[in-house]
């Protein structure tokens, strides 16, 4: 029976990042990990992309990695967002903010890789991959896991046992923290496009009837596409040719980058809302899609996700130092206090708005034009606004300052 301090069970990118963070504090850590990592490294046409917020980049700054990022990130200097059919909209631009840019996009193989290099080269960390767990007990002074890896049963003991394995989290349903569940009745079609003019590196936010739609600058004048469609419709929107996917995407996008070019592969996800009614417990602490899995509108899960493990580590690190046990009920309810405001007001925001802005009612759509053009022209509400989006609203953690542990 092998004993560590932590025990990270999902080794993604949040429970990666969280080891990063970690790295260097004296603790000794596990990580259990599902899925063999990916090994592809050369960049294709069809590389995914993760919007990552102007905190987020901030935090792996604070981590040491953004320069590993950088190399590779397509900077967002305005984001422009309207709605379908009715007049108004709202311009977020990066010199309002005083900053280089809102945010960054940056294919998700490159964070993998980044990610994965620094987990795997940190000396306090053991990594089993890929493994399952198959069992996990709580008691008053530590948790015992098994896991099984390549046939063989492992147990592992620790201080304090963190959930970063995902929206079907293993964790959650064998400790029974119930969830909170909301079906969208919408599916994200995931793909990129080359348009005919460049993106400026403006990110476009466009709202329709059936769902938001997203167009992110990337490198090589693409655009990373988020096309949110009626689950009904999904299978019909994925059948289609490339020809007719782009004229379909075009009427609902418009012409403000010229034509529709070229699209590469689609890949589509239902949309649902869940929330762990927990996200603390005794030996115990969620992060990311364990904790709450967002709709896409916006991006602000994954650097939700990231905000929580700098909050965590920075409430760990000094729980250590302090002498303190870090799983005990009373150290983890200070992550739990803290991360509660930002997940309520980012929770509330991508709710509302992909909600608000599918009803059909003609007076809503003028009211939210309305408001669009309110908001573009009260510079102090559309600052909340930018902050919020870009997690730098309320109290910031050190890392999310660039500083380190």
């Amino acid at each position: 029976m092998k004993q560590y301090d932590i025990l990270i069970v999902g080794g993604g990118m949040v429970g990666a990042s969280l080891v990063r963070a970690l790295d260097g504090q004296g603790l000794r850590i596990a990580v259990v990990e599902a899925v063999q990592f990916e090994t592809r490294t050369e960049p294709g046409y069809d590389d995914r992309a993760i919007a990552l917020a102007s905190g987020t980049q901030r935090i792996f700054s604070g981590m040491q990695l953004w320069d590993r990022f950088e190399h590779e990130a397509t900077a967002i200097h305005q984001i422009h967002v309207s709605d379908r059919g009715h007049f108004g909209f709202t311009r977020m631009d990066r010199a309002e903010e005083g900053l280089p840019a809102l945010g960054y996009v940056v294919p998700a193989r490159v964070i993998g890789r980044v990610l994965g290099d620094a987990l795997r080269a940190s000396e306090a960390v053991d990594f089993y991959c890929p493994a399952r767990l198959s069992n996990l007990g709580v008691e008053a002074d530590g948790v015992t896991a098994e896991i099984l890896q390549e046939d063989a049963v492992l147990s592992l003991t620790a201080r304090l046992v963190v959930a970063a394995d995902g929206t079907g989290s293993v964790v959650r349903e064998r400790l029974g923290i119930p969830v909170s569940e909301s079906d969208y009745g919408q599916t994200a079609v995931i793909t990129n496009i080359t348009p005919q003019l460049p993106h400026h590196h403006v990110a476009y936010e466009r709202f329709t009837d059936t769902g938001p739609l997203a167009f992110l600058p990337m490198s090589e004048q693409r655009c990373a596409v988020v096309w949110t469609v009626e689950s009904a419709a999904a299978e019909t929107v994925m059948a289609l040719s490339d020809s007719e996917f782009l004229a379909r995407l075009q009427e609902r996008f418009g012409y403000r980058l010229g034509r529709l070019e070229r699209v590469g592969k689609r890949q589509a996800y239902p949309l649902r809302l869940i929330k762990a009614t927990e996200a603390v417990r005794h030996r115990l602490a969620l992060v990311g899609n364990a904790a709450h899995t967002l709709h896409p509108i916006a991006g602000q899960g994954f650097n939700l996700g990231v905000r929580d493990i700098a909050v965590l580590a920075e409430v760990l690190v000094d729980a250590v130092r302090a002498g303190q046990d870090p799983g005990e009920l009373n150290v983890l309810r200070r992550y739990g206090d803290w991360r509660r405001a930002d997940h309520r007001q980012v929770t509330a925001f991508t709710d509302g708005l992909a909600r608000m802005f599918t009803l059909p009612l003609p007076a809503l759509g003028a009211a939210r034009g309305v408001g669009m053009l309110a908001l573009d022209l009260v510079p102090p509400a559309k600052r909340l606004l930018t902050r919020l989006t870009m997690g730098r609203a309320g109290r910031v953690p050190r890392l999310a300052r660039g500083l380190p542990l």
